[in-house]
């Protein structure tokens, strides 16, 4: 959804997984999730959103910012970063990792990401999308947020 959602705004787009340390995949692509040490993780996803803000041209980055405090270094790094939170209930979730391949996360650690979400509060500048539609109805549903709310 996050890549079609950047090119029907024609912008770049990132996947937050493209910045993981070898480090972390291993660890991930054991079934061991992450634990607070995101922190180089989260500041190249900020620097890359940093940067394309600084350039004018807006993008679109897709990455599990599960926790407030995660969200908060990436909105430090990128003051204009808006959120959209993806929501659908466990059962979805877990279809959808069974049917996606070539991925390092395993969906074992599907329970552990849930226990550690926090979803927006009020005061962050983002807002709640139902993520169960198709992609392309997300992605056109994310694009008319986007257009009230930037």
């Amino acid at each position: 959804m996050a890549r079609l959602l950047a090119q029907r705004l024609g912008v770049p787009f990132a996947d937050g997984d493209d910045y993981h340390s070898p480090a972390d995949i291993a660890k991930m692509s054991a079934g061991t999730p992450l634990d607070d040490d995101r922190r180089p993780w989260l500041q190249s996803v900020g620097r890359w959103l940093h940067e394309h803000d600084v350039a004018g041209t807006g993008a679109v980055g897709a990455c599990s910012a599960l926790k407030r405090r995660y969200r908060d270094t990436l909105q430090a790094a990128c003051p204009r970063a808006f959120f959209l939170h993806l929501t659908a209930d466990r059962d979805v979730l877990a279809d959808r990792l069974r049917r996606r391949h070539g991925h390092f996360m395993p969906g074992s650690l599907l329970d552990s990401q849930l226990a550690t979400l926090e979803p927006l509060e009020p005061d962050e500048r983002g807002a709640e999308l139902n993520a169960t539609p198709t992609p392309h109805t997300l992605a056109d549903l994310a694009t008319d947020l986007l257009a009230r709310q930037l």
